[in-house]
């Protein structure tokens, strides 16, 4: 790759902020999987007191509701911390991996919906299904897309 447009007289400069922003990058992924790794106790925590909460007050269907959604949580950020690790061991970050972080979120907001102070009118609950059901497709579209390049990259 040349660089024609840039001043040939800055070059060590440039060698050096690319190797700074490099480093800097390194570190900020660093400190978001260690982030990530808090968030997992952070979660499972938050779980439990729900479970408890639950039982405490005898009301178990609208408190596994509840600890479901936050399951949902912590299946989001596990999600995260996967595609972390695969970036940090030099992988590419896909677009899967968002894909099936939004689902999810998708999801658990259907879960939650019923138990929510105010309820959900038919619109509200079509168009949470509806989005849903996008982006399964969505992400099903893209795993197979993925198939057939892997088949392809394989043949040749």
């Amino acid at each position: 790759m040349t660089q024609e447009h840039f001043p040939q007289e800055l070059n060590v400069i440039n060698r050096f902020t690319v190797k700074a922003m490099v480093w800097l990058n390194g570190i900020a992924h660093i400190i978001i999987g260690l982030a990530l790794a808090m968030s997992v106790l952070m979660f499972t925590w938050l779980f439990w007191q729900d479970v408890r909460q639950a039982a405490s007050a005898h009301n178990l269907v609208h408190g596994f509701l509840h600890a479901l959604g936050t399951l949902m949580l912590l299946w989001i950020i596990s999600a995260l911390i996967t595609a972390e690790i695969r970036y940090l061991r030099g992988s590419k970050l896909e677009v899967e991996t968002f894909i099936e972080v939004a689902l999810v979120v998708m999801v658990r907001k259907i879960i939650v919906l019923p138990v929510q102070d105010a309820s959900p009118t038919l619109e509200d609950l079509m168009m949470w299904v509806g989005g849903a059901l996008m982006l399964a497709l969505t992400f099903g579209i893209v795993r197979f897309s993925q198939t057939l390049g892997n088949g392809r990259g394989n043949s040749q």
